[in-house]
């Protein structure tokens, strides 16, 4: 879906394709497609049925919440490490494991169930496990799509996987409470979900093992170890304001909508006296909407600017939560989850699409990590928080708190700009200049290493080079420098002195080829400034480490 790039004002879509199925029409992208929604079906059926679960094993509305919990504080602590192992290791061989992972966790569950062994604790445990796996799983799963599909397809691509969850939460449910009312016993009918949803892991399995991968960005370097890329990811992090503004309204956003859905089985149980077959309905009249929202997202995105998307959403279910929270009649809340299921589905989709957009393919996984890690930190802690809330004194109070957070944080969450102005071009750059030479006694490991570039900047042209080499300042921390500053000559003022530190002569070199075409353009518009037939001078500088002295040999005994 092409944008326009206008240089100023919100980001629209000009020439994207009416119906935004245009990613379908690749093969592989397409069996991904078909393979993920199998598997998300079986997993949106087992969400539903362990919910209902714990219910008939509990009636503590704490543990019942712990089962959202569960589920989203994997990613909360794994997130970065998981987007970190994706833009390392192969992403096809890892996402095989992690497949396979869930595969075991989940028969397991199957079984235990099935033989009667499980408990609260069982069941929240191998939910934990289950979700590790997702966890590792999605950042390298949603990190391939640009591998898929040209980068102008990403928006639809993304609407069509959204699509894709929300048609599995619009059916799973449904078909997770009715198999498990089947059955006489719950947890017969809970063990026979699960054991579905461990073979749906077995489609995306085969899919994998027959990709034949190309990958967009490969380096001709030694990989980053798996700390050094996980400080590297949060560096990338630190200085991309785009990316953190995505951030901050995916948390808020995340921490006071997961009332919903740690609540949700708590309102269909406690207060409407409804059985699985009734929660399965709730749940998938939320998934039924966000379908509908992620069909309808590439017309909406035409006519509304992102930020009036995410507002409108956000003020839709503010009405959503006070609706569970007072009304009693099923009807009306059915329809009430069907329309906040589109807002849900068209924030959290044009969220997304924001974090793809704001970076390169070097650090693509890491950045969907630390979104995913966001997004479900903000719901394992909000389910605590409206799960304790809704224990120690009721449902109702405890929706409305959430409804009142919505409400209190949009003015402040508002000045977070979502999809404004140009999409930077993050195609790598190649400049065809030979990197410098080692000393023959220096090893790449070596450092920290100082860059050094001098400037000779006309007076005239100083205030224009300050807000560029500022912007150039963002390029070089994002793309590795630990340290930066601009100088300015005391004595000569036309002279200017750029520094940077990084790591390792390893590091420099990555940051070489980390450069994108948009960095570039900013390096240029910083060249094009400097006076003189010759181009800036640059120095590399290794610091110089201590040298011993080697100790005095013990004289020989006599």
């Amino acid at each position: 879906m092409p944008f326009e790039t206008p240089n100023t004002g919100p980001l629209t879509p000009s020439s994207e394709s009416p119906s935004g199925f245009a990613p379908l029409q690749i093969p592989l992208f397409r069996d991904r497609w078909v393979a993920s929604t199998i598997s998300s079906i079986g997993t949106w059926m087992q969400d539903t049925a362990g919910t209902w679960l714990m219910t008939v094993l509990t009636h503590s509305p704490l543990l019942i919440a712990l089962m959202q919990t569960a589920a989203s504080l994997p990613v909360l602590f794994l997130g970065l490490l998981a987007g970190a192992t994706a833009d390392i290791f192969d992403r096809r061989k890892l996402l095989i494991f992690w497949q396979a992972w869930m595969l075991g966790s989940v028969g397991i569950l199957a079984l235990l169930t099935f033989l009667g062994y499980v408990s609260p604790w069982t069941l929240l445990s191998l939910t934990f496990l289950l979700n590790i796996g997702s966890a590792m799983n999605n950042p390298a799963w949603q990190a391939i799509i640009p591998e898929l599909v040209p980068r102008d397809l990403i928006p639809d691509s993304v609407s069509l996987n959204s699509a894709s969850n929300n048609l599995a939460r619009a059916v799973g449910p449904a078909l997770g409470g009715l198999m498990v009312a089947a059955f006489k016993r719950t947890d017969t009918g809970a063990a026979s979900v699960f054991l579905l949803n461990a073979i749906s892991f077995a489609a995306v399995i085969w899919v994998l093992v027959n990709w034949k991968r190309i990958p967009l960005f490969k380096s001709t370097l030694p990989s980053e170890r798996i700390a050094a890329s996980i400080r590297s990811g949060l560096r990338y992090v630190r200085y991309a304001p785009d990316l953190r503004a995505s951030l901050v309204r995916t948390f808020t956003f995340a921490f006071f909508l997961s009332a919903v859905w740690a609540l949700l089985a708590v309102v269909a149980s406690h207060v409407l006296h409804q059985g699985a077959l009734g929660y399965g309905i709730l749940n998938g009249s939320l998934g039924l909407g966000a379908l509908a929202g992620a069909t309808a997202l590439p017309r909406v995105r035409r006519g509304f600017s992102a930020d009036r998307i995410i507002a409108a959403a956000t003020l839709y279910n503010v009405v959503t939560l006070l609706v569970l929270a007072y009304v009693r009649s099923p009807a009306l809340i059915i329809v009430t989850l069907v329309v906040s299921g589109f807002a849900w589905t068209s924030t959290l989709s044009t969220l997304n699409t924001s974090v793809q957009l704001a970076v390169p393919a070097w650090v693509q996984a890491r950045a969907l990590g630390t979104y995913l890690m966001t997004f479900q930190g903000g719901m394992a802690l909000g389910s605590v928080l409206w799960g304790a809330l809704a224990d120690r004194t009721s449902t109702p109070l405890s929706l409305t708190v959430a409804a009142c957070g919505l409400v209190v944080t949009l003015p402040f969450v508002s000045r977070f700009h979502i999809l404004q102005g140009p999409i930077p071009d993050h195609t790598p750059f190649h400049s065809g200049r030979p990197a410098p030479q080692l000393l023959a006694d220096a090893e790449p490991t070596d450092g920290p290493v100082r860059i050094s570039i001098e400037y000779r900047i006309r007076p005239e042209h100083y205030a224009e080079f300050n807000r560029t080499i500022h912007q150039l300042r963002g390029v070089r921390l994002r793309d590795g420098a630990i340290r930066w500053g601009i100088y300015r000559d005391a004595i000569d003022p036309e002279r200017f002195n750029e520094t940077f530190l990084m790591e390792s002569w390893l590091d420099y070199l990555r940051s070489r080829e980390r450069i994108t075409a948009a960095d570039e353009a900013i390096r240029a518009r910083v060249r094009a400034l400097h006076q003189g037939n010759e181009p800036p001078a640059v120095s590399y500088q290794i610091y110089a480490k201590e040298i011993t002295a080697p100790s005095a040999q013990p004289a020989e005994a006599l």
